[in-house]
């Protein structure tokens, strides 16, 4: 299934916002920067997250606010997503992820490398490995990661099939930066996997 199929399934896609608050502004600014660099994905993933973390626990509104109040609404059928930024030339781009209590996205891989930071509230990630024979394939549990507010993950593929859950009872919003413009694909799922899944390593 290409991204924009699952976009279109799964009602990813949002208009990119026309506002963005002077502290998200800053942020673009800093991740411009290292992505001009023009280094590997991993390392550039790596340097992204040290930017966006000093952002993060930001006040929910007034001068020092991350987000606009607008940016911060979720919707009850699933999560959603907020295009913040999609740099012109296409290098990246800035979403809000907003969950409401029990939201989840299906066991998926990804277009580009990724930083994730929990803003608000905690979230909660499924990792995977894909082992195959040549004849048949499965995912294999690796790691279960609770990341409270101020936690980054920065990763690039290959290996970063996971699944990402909102296990708290309240609100939690992350921030993710992706190697690709997201307001064009609709998505940073590259596929979904609905493969057997075991536990343990």
């Amino acid at each position: 299934m290409t991204p924009s199929a699952i976009a279109g399934s799964d009602r990813l896609t949002e208009r990119m916002t026309e506002q963005t608050t002077e502290r998200m502004t800053a942020l673009i600014g800093e991740i411009r920067a290292v992505v001009d660099r023009g280094l590997p994905p991993e390392l550039t993933a790596y340097l992204v997250g040290e930017r966006l973390a000093p952002h993060l626990r930001a006040e929910a509104d007034g001068p020092g606010a991350l987000l606009t109040p607008a940016q911060c609404e979720g919707d009850p059928q699933r999560y959603r997503q907020h295009v913040l930024h999609a740099e012109e030339d296409g290098s990246f781009s800035v979403v809000a992820l907003v969950w409401l209590p029990g939201q989840q996205t299906p066991i998926h891989d990804h277009v580009s490398w990724c930083v994730a930071g929990v803003h608000r509230g905690q979230e909660s990630e499924t990792r995977y490995r894909l082992v195959s024979d040549g004849r048949t394939a499965r995912l294999v549990e690796t790691e279960h990661v609770a990341g409270p507010t101020g936690t980054v993950a920065a990763f690039a593929p290959p290996g970063d099939i996971h699944l990402v859950r909102n296990a708290c009872t309240t609100t939690a919003i992350s921030i993710h930066v992706y190697g690709a413009d997201v307001s064009r694909l609709g998505t940073s799922i590259r596929r979904v996997y609905r493969l057997p899944a075991d536990q343990g390593r």
